[in-house]
């Protein structure tokens, strides 16, 4: 029987959200949250014989403590396979599977797996030292993921020929290998282009990247006559995040205004972002919407005008569809009322 030590973030274990992503790293005997899952697809041949619970926060803002932890509780448990996540498209979820799962191959020697979106900076960030399986980008792909994930855990187990990306479902991660192919590559080059001239459908044998090129507007020629408008992926809400903006992988964006406002008070604005320290954020809420620097500039005449709309929402694990789909809509107001150039700060 193939031994298996599972972790997962307080989400998935049922701790807590955001409010609980502060806490150490526990363990816990057999399955919990999405182990259950895969140990039904394991069937008979593995068992989860243990569950390891860390907070997003906590790992990431503790990642060489956490990840010494970590290690010393799966060694305890002698598996023959670390498995980590799904991680979905929650940024710093990611990031702790990917992490940990590198150091557990490097330290202990043994095979490890991971799952996430690919737009999850997790991804980017380990897809070439690690196996991670390709997800969707919401909890709601589980049952997909964990169909490709479980088949190839216990193949890494059991240390069976891993196939190419797209037979085993893991990001492509650089490597190239030989083989021999049933087709000649002169001939499935004109099956492809044929495919390509009667509008059907074909699979390159060689992705290209694709680079998203934004043609800059043209400078600005005075620009205090200009109306200037801000926004922001940092996560600034008035107080209490009245449109409740997650403060990851967010599924919209605010419009708030600031009619008369001078100055972003700890009292009356704070970021609802979570994948950064909020203190100074919170403190002084300017520091990432300088909505007091474009005052003054206002007042000097450096600028014609701030626009008396802003607009937020929360970058952290937010994927490239949505914020895309967030600027066309709110871009259009912008355009409508006026505003000549846009200030778009981060954190």
């Amino acid at each position: 029987m193939i031994r298996v030590v599972h972790y997962i973030n307080q989400f998935f274990a049922n701790v807590g959200g955001e409010e609980m992503a502060h806490i150490p790293a526990e363990v816990r005997e057999g399955m919990l949250g999405p182990g259950l899952a895969l140990q039904q697809a394991f069937k008979d041949e593995a068992e989860i014989v243990a569950t390891i619970v860390c907070g997003d926060s906590y790992f990431n803002e503790n990642m060489d403590e956490a990840k010494k932890t970590i290690i010393e509780m799966v060694k305890k448990y002698e598996p023959d396979l670390f498995i980590a996540g799904p991680a979905f498209n929650a940024g710093r979820y990611g990031v702790a599977c990917g992490a940990i799962a590198k150091a557990v191959k490097d330290e202990l020697n043994i095979p490890v797996l991971t799952g996430m979106f690919e737009e999850n900076p997790g991804a980017e960030m380990f897809k070439n030292d690690i196996y991670i399986v390709a997800t969707k980008n919401s909890a709601a792909g589980m049952r997909d993921a964990v169909k490709k994930m479980a088949p190839l855990a216990l193949k890494l187990a059991k240390g069976e020929k891993i196939g190419a990306s797209i037979e085993e479902g893991y990001l492509p991660n650089g490597k190239r290998v030989n083989f021999f192919e049933k087709e000649i590559g002169a001939k499935r080059a004109v099956d492809m282009l044929l495919a390509k001239l009667n509008n059907k459908e074909f699979q390159t044998e060689f992705p290209m990247p694709d680079f998203d090129r934004v043609a800059p507007n043209p400078a600005i020629k005075d620009i205090t006559k200009a109306k200037i408008a801000l926004v922001t992926s940092g996560g600034i809400v008035p107080k209490g995040n009245p449109d409740h903006i997650e403060s990851s992988s967010a599924s919209k964006y605010g419009k708030y205004d600031i009619d008369g406002v001078m100055d972003l008070t700890e009292e009356t604005y704070q970021t609802a972002h979570g994948g950064y320290d909020p203190v100074y954020a919170n403190l002084d809420p300017d520091r990432v919407l300088p909505v007091d620097i474009l005052r003054e500039f206002e007042k000097e005449g450096k600028i014609g005008s701030l626009h008396r709309y802003y607009y937020a929402t929360v970058g952290n694990g937010t994927a490239v569809k949505n914020a895309k789909a967030f600027a066309e809509k709110f871009s259009k107001e912008l355009v409508a009322d006026g505003v000549d150039a846009v200030i778009l700060t981060s954190t």
